[in-house]
């Protein structure tokens, strides 16, 4: 059944706001390994800045966690979906963000009514808008627009980069994001430098990043 005009309005605009950067998970605390890559200069201007979050767009951790989204939207089981989460997680800390902030994510949606456990972060997503009344690409496209704003907010912050610079490299991602929003989606991943870096920063000494 198609919704009704305003139902559909009202779902977007929650989504919206479920995945505004002024949602308290703390994404503005997690960089995913992007600290490492640019203490190393591997990242170290908008271009490569660009290449890294395209890399994690395509093959990196957003691939498995659409597919975690996913599932759980169509009804998967959420704690075996949550075991998963955890499981191909690269490293400690990737671990500890997955638990973080879907638990932050969790105890907000709850306050706005929404029955969400603490999940990882993508499944508990995908729990808290499988009631709503808009296709799974969508939600899938705002939540990469979400990571890629979290991944170039660190970038803005750490490197010599305008935030005018950042929105531009924002911009230029979107019919990536679009196209990758539309699926399949699979669990699988093969960006090995952000993972590598992932690891990298459990042990990086001074950091700013939690991740």
């Amino acid at each position: 059944m198609t919704p009704e005009p305003d139902q559909a309005a009202e779902a977007r605009l929650l989504l919206a706001q479920l995945l505004s950067p002024a949602f308290p998970v703390g994404s503005y605390a997690y960089s995913q390994g992007l600290e490492v890559a640019m203490v190393a200069g591997q990242v170290h201007d908008a271009g490569s800045l660009q290449d890294w979050v395209e890399g994690v767009i395509l093959y990196g951790s957003a691939r498995i966690d659409l597919w975690l989204m996913a599932e759980a939207r169509a009804g998967g089981d959420l704690g075996a979906l949550a075991d998963l989460a955890l499981a191909y997680a690269p490293g400690r800390q990737r671990a500890e963000e997955l638990r973080d902030q879907g638990a932050a994510f969790a105890a907000c949606a709850r306050a706005l009514g929404l029955a969400v456990p603490d999940l990882p972060y993508p499944v508990a997503l995908g729990a808290a808008t499988a009631a709503l009344p808009l296709p799974t690409p969508e939600v899938a496209a705002l939540y990469l627009q979400a990571l890629a704003a979290q991944l170039i907010s660190a970038a803005v912050r750490f490197l010599p980069l305008s935030a005018t610079e950042g929105q531009r490299r924002m911009a230029r991602l979107a019919p990536l994001i679009a196209r990758i929003a539309r699926g399949p989606f699979a669990p699988t991943s093969a960006h090995f430098a952000s993972d590598l870096a992932a690891m990298a920063h459990e042990t990086l000494q001074p950091r700013i990043f939690r991740s």
